[in-house]
Formats: structure tokens, sequence, C-alpha cells
């Protein structure tokens, strides 16, 4: 028996809600990749330099000369939770479903000819054309391609088999989700690298707490409630140096809120709409009120800031904060706009969130438009929004993603909908170019184009922080906290 099989206690974490499914296949919300994770597997992640690296796989792929064929080895002697052995047909199986239930598969399926196994520890996929976001697309945990027993891959998921360092063993609403180590886990060779390398099951257990309200998640992590506890508003930082039982865990910079719109349905299906509304706004006033000190937050209109290969300013010039209620009212009345209710939904569970949205509804008022603020649980949020009857706007954040492919709006399936043939044009020459050294440019030219149709606006740049009990060791701050290789001190 390895030596972490002993077990190192348990550990509760705070998170902000109830995540709306267990099946990380067919949902792009943070909070299910964040739970599913530690149960679910991958064939790559990402290291700590944001580079694929193999999971599930036993190296990175073969790829042929023409960049259409990825020949993918798999690693011997991994389990399932039932105790089955990972073969070629289980990972085909997965895939396939994965390119039919997720939106990053979707995304993918229409580059890919087929997927096969190459006898029992080889899958190959063949594609119509180079892709270069493939290996990003299949090691990201978020709409995520998991692999599953090929027995079990009921639509929806009844049973939640993966191979991961933890299994599922219960879920009550709105309680807790219970993990327990998966004592047949076997961790790569070597150290710990980001989401990659080892991950060793230490814990006994892991237990995922729904504790919605931002104001309750501060106070737990003051006075050490649960172990760790998630995104908390950054003006807690003060108050959480201060406490004996948490410390602080910042990430800086972590990420972007974005203001997603409706481009298939509604007020906001008309692009100079979009735009009224864009103009309408100060990206600056709504920073200031949800993250308070410019210690937490950057103006910024470039997609990636500076520091990633892909920051580029290609159409933020006038088009980002501009901040003109009575430009943006003549624009609305010239676009045709009727006095409709903008519905922009927004949650409090991420409290940044719904001040934003404060902000917002003041700013388009002021310009003229009917503004209906729906505040609704996270859960019924991402329910909703992939309804194109029921919203206009809705709020979100990103974490500054390893490749732009993996930007959610990006693919016509997520909701928002973005389907235009310039959006095709820029958005596959971006991902059909092999050669890292041209992409950039291509990603500035995609940008470009997210600037002339507006199917969202980034607001800023913001640092995230959470909490974690000065008891527990082995904590990596990361957008997706992971609890492998974390232990209690005794």
């Amino acid at each position: 028996m390895p030596a972490w099989a002993q077990g190192n206690g348990v550990v509760t974490v705070a998170t902000v809600g109830e995540p709306p499914t267990m099946d990380p296949m067919i949902s792009t919300a943070d909070l299910v990749g964040t739970v599913t994770q530690h149960v679910f597997e991958t064939l790559f992640t990402f290291d700590k330099s944001w580079k694929v690296t193999p999971l599930l796989a036993e190296a990175m792929p073969t790829i042929s000369a023409d960049g259409k064929t990825y020949t993918i080895p798999l690693r011997p002697g991994v389990k399932f939770h039932d105790g089955s052995d990972l073969t070629a047909d289980d990972v085909v199986a997965s895939l396939k479903r994965w390119t039919k239930l997720a939106s990053r598969g979707k995304q993918t399926a229409g580059f890919i000819d087929s997927i096969e196994a190459s006898g029992p520890a080889t899958v190959v996929i063949k594609l119509k054309q180079p892709y270069a976001p493939l290996l990003s697309l299949l090691a990201f945990n978020n709409s995520a391609a998991i692999i599953l027993p090929a027995k079990k891959q009921d639509e929806p998921l009844k049973e939640f088999i993966g191979t991961g360092p933890y299994m599922l063993k219960e879920r009550k609403a709105d309680q807790y989700i219970q993990l327990v180590r998966f004592d047949g886990y076997k961790p790569r060779e070597g150290e710990a690298d980001g989401y990659g390398g080892a991950r060793r099951p230490l814990l006994d257990e892991v237990r995922f707490v729904p504790v919605p309200d931002a104001n309750t998640r501060v106070e737990s992590a003051v006075s050490g409630q649960y172990d760790y506890v998630d995104a908390i508003p950054v003006e807690s930082f003060d108050r959480l140096k201060q406490s004996k039982a948490s410390q602080p865990v910042m990430l800086k910079p972590f990420g972007y809120p974005v203001f997603v719109f409706n481009t298939a349905e509604g007020a906001t299906k008309n692009l100079e709409v979009r735009k009224a509304i864009r103009t309408a706004l100060s990206m600056e006033d709504m920073l200031a009120a949800a993250f308070g000190s410019k210690e937490f937050y950057a103006l910024d209109g470039n997609i990636y800031p500076a520091g990633f290969v892909w920051s580029s300013d290609a159409g933020v010039a006038g088009n980002y904060n501009v901040a003109d209620p009575d430009k943006a009212k003549a624009a609305a009345k010239a676009a045709g706009y009727k006095g409709e209710p903008i519905r922009i939904l927004t949650s409090r569970q991420y409290e940044f969130h719904y001040k934003m949205a404060q902000v917002a509804a003041e700013y388009l008022k002021l310009a003229g438009f009917t503004v209906d603020l729906q505040v609704v649980d996270w859960a019924t949020l991402t329910q909703r929004r992939t309804d194109k009857g029921l919203w206009d706007i809705y709020i979100t954040h990103s974490p500054f993603l390893p490749e732009p492919a993996l930007i959610g709006s990006l693919s016509t399936s997520a909701p928002g909908w973005w389907d235009t043939p310039a959006r095709k044009a820029a958005v596959e020459a971006f991902t059909t170019e092999a050669d890292p050294a041209k992409r950039p440019a291509l990603w500035a030219a995609v940008q470009k184009v997210i600037y002339d149709e507006v199917p969202f606006i980034k607001i800023g740049d913001f640092n995230a922080l959470s909490a974690q009990s000065a008891k527990l060791t082995g904590v990596v701050p990361a957008p997706w906290p992971y609890f492998w290789n974390v232990s209690v001190k005794k």
C-alpha cells in the first residue's frame, strides 16, 4: 500500500454554490470543473507554465507531418473507480460522447474525421485539416473531454465513475458533495507540476459545501469554519490577513469579468444595440464598485493582459470604457431600439458580478434603456442562459485561459450563439494555423472581430481571493483549486 493511502483527514471546501451537474462534459461552469476534476480525468492537462502535459495519456501524441493524425498512447495500469481497466475503447467512446454533448467537443467535431482505437492502449484521432487547439481542448477541465467506462456513457450520466484520485460517495443537494479517496489510484511518476505530474490523494475525504452568500464565506474563512473557502470578495483581504485560523490565497491577475450578449434573439440580436450598450458603460466605475482598491483590478480592454503572448490592443481604441450615455442613447435610437427591456442575468453568489450589474443598470438607464435586472442563484443562471428566449446579457467571468480557442463564446453552440461569417473566417484562420509564431497575429484578428461584432464585453482584469486553513499544506493557488497533494498538519 502506498504511503499516501494511509489517510490524512478530511478537508471541507466552501464553494459559491451547488454545481448544476456532476457531468463536466455538459457544463462550462468553473464550479463544475473545480469539483469534478477530482473524480474524472482527461487525456492531457496543463502544467504550471500552462503547457499541455499528459495525464491519462502515457506521453504527448505523435503528430503526422501534415498535422492531421494524432496517435495517443495510454498509460498502463490505470483503473476506473469500478475496478475496470482503462482501455482505448473507453477513450474512443468518451471522446465521441464529448463531440456530441460538450460545447467545446462540438466546436472540435467539425475538424475531426475519425476517432479510433489502434490496439488496446492506443487511440488515433484523424483530422480533416490541422487544428492547433486540439490538445488544449482535450486538456481542459471545463466542457471537459473526461474519460468514462465505455459501458457507462449514459446521457445524462447515471453513474459518476472516473479514474480520478477521489470517488463520488454522496451528493446531498444544497448540503455537500462528499468525495473519498480512490485507493486504486495510480499517480504519474515524478513531481507535481501544476495540474500535471503526480496527483497523490493524501486526504481520506474532500467535502464541497455550497455557501452562496459572499459575506458568510468571508466570516467562515476568518473563523476557520472551513479548510478552504473559494471566491472571497477582495475587499476582505485585510481581515483575512489578521485571522489566526486562515490565510489569504491570492491569484494575480486571475481573469476578467465579462458581459455576454444574446446574439440570437431579443433586443441584443441587433449589433448596433450591442454597440450602444457598450458605448454607455463605464468599465472603470464597474471595476471600482466590484473590487474597491486598484490593488485588485486593472482597466484593460486587451482580452489578454501584458505578459501573455496573446496580448493585443486590436479593436480596443474607441470601443472600451467609453462611458457616454448620451452618445449611446442616440446610437440606440438610430438602431431602432424601442424601449424593450434589456434582461440582465446575474447572481449574488459572485458578489462582484452583482455590483457590476447595478452600476451597468444605472448607465443603461441614463442612455434610455429599459433594464430588467434578474438576480438568481448561480445554478439557475447557468440553466437560464441556455434558453435563447430568456435573457439579453448574462454576467460571468473567466480566468486567462492558456489557449484563446478555449474561450467559451468563440463556440457557436455556447450561450450567446455568436455565429457570423467574420467570426468563422477569423476563428478558423486562427485555429488551423499550426505555427506558434504566426498564431498571436491571427488571435489579434479574432480580437478585432470581437470588438467589431460585440458578442461579449470584457470589463477589465481582476485578482481572485480565496482562503486556506493554517492547518493545510500543499495548496497551490490555481484558478480551479484542487486538493490532491494536499494534507492536514498533524
